[in-house]
């Protein structure tokens, strides 16, 4: 039997739970990477401040007895632009569809505010990143705007590419 899950906007309640889930499912990363210097997820006070939306799914917990987030996507708003700059789900719920449906979720919200088109940045050859956005209906593009070039440049900072391609990829809404 699967269990029923959520998906609503973010409370200010949720925050300190989204930087345990980023770093949970980090782990994924560092193991498949080796890497011993991955940048830490952001911090609750960080990823409050920056414009945009959050959704978080959540699914009944019978022994705390009430909901518990397992997953969440976050979609920055800057100059117009609609970036989808996280998603992550805790190890323990993967493999289930949550991130398929808080991807859904994303890009139907960011339709809604107004948005013609939705942007990422991801690894080209990890499983659960170019090849799942690929199937929920990402293609590879280039940076064309002065923000996703910042996007390239700070990756380039953080040495992301030492892990492997980085790829932008865009999604019509």
């Amino acid at each position: 039997m699967t269990t029923p899950v959520e998906v609503r906007q973010a409370r200010p309640t949720d925050a300190a739970t989204l930087v345990e889930i980023e770093a949970a499912a980090d782990a994924l990363l560092i193991d498949r990477f080796g890497a011993t210097d991955w940048p830490p997820p952001a911090s609750a006070a960080e990823r409050s401040a920056l414009p945009g939306f959050i959704l978080v799914a959540e699914q009944p917990d019978h022994a705390a007895g009430s909901p518990a987030v397992i997953g969440f996507v976050h979609v920055l708003e800057i100059d117009g632009h609609a970036h989808l700059e996280q998603l992550s789900v805790l190890p323990e719920s993967g493999r289930r569809g949550i991130g398929r449906r808080l991807v859904a979720e994303a890009l139907r919200t960011a339709r809604t505010r107004g948005h013609t088109q939705i942007t990422l940045r991801t690894y080209r050859d990890v499983p659960w990143n170019a090849p799942f956005y690929a199937s929920c209906g990402f293609v590879e593009t280039s940076p064309d705007s002065p923000f996703l070039a910042d996007l390239v440049r700070v990756e380039t900072e953080l040495g992301l590419s030492r892990h492997g391609a980085r790829v932008q990829m865009t999604a019509l809404l």
